[in-house]
């Protein structure tokens, strides 16, 4: 079992660690987890920043499979999007098997040479 080296799915999941790394994002989306389409104003509230930077984030989002983007008349609503976070996870539950069986393996080497 290795990490994927396929380079089309390392382009999938790399910009989804890529949006998670910035703690705007992370906050765009703790408050997109409560099921609800949220326009950019109601994004905006409380942040401190412009729409224009709101969207900027959700854009980056977007292409990282983490949120949705449903128009509504003329109003772009924002949806939290679990396709993005299932493939980090997946790349993530792979890379932990490596590292537990690596884990085993020097163990087990560790404790014959000891005998």
């Amino acid at each position: 079992m290795f990490l994927p080296t396929d380079v089309d799915q390392l382009r999938k999941t790399a910009p989804v660690f890529a949006a998670l790394g910035d703690t705007t994002r992370l906050s765009l989306l703790a408050r997109l987890q409560d099921g609800e389409a949220h326009a950019i104003v109601d994004l905006t509230e409380g942040t401190g920043l412009s729409r224009q930077a709101i969207s900027k984030h959700l854009a980056i989002l977007h292409k990282a499979d983490l949120v949705r983007q449903q128009r509504v008349g003329r109003e772009s609503r924002y949806l939290f999007h679990t396709k993005g976070i299932e493939r980090a996870r997946t790349y993530l539950e792979t890379a932990s098997a490596q590292w537990d069986a690596t884990i085993a393996r020097l163990k087990m080497f560790t404790e014959q040479g000891s005998e």
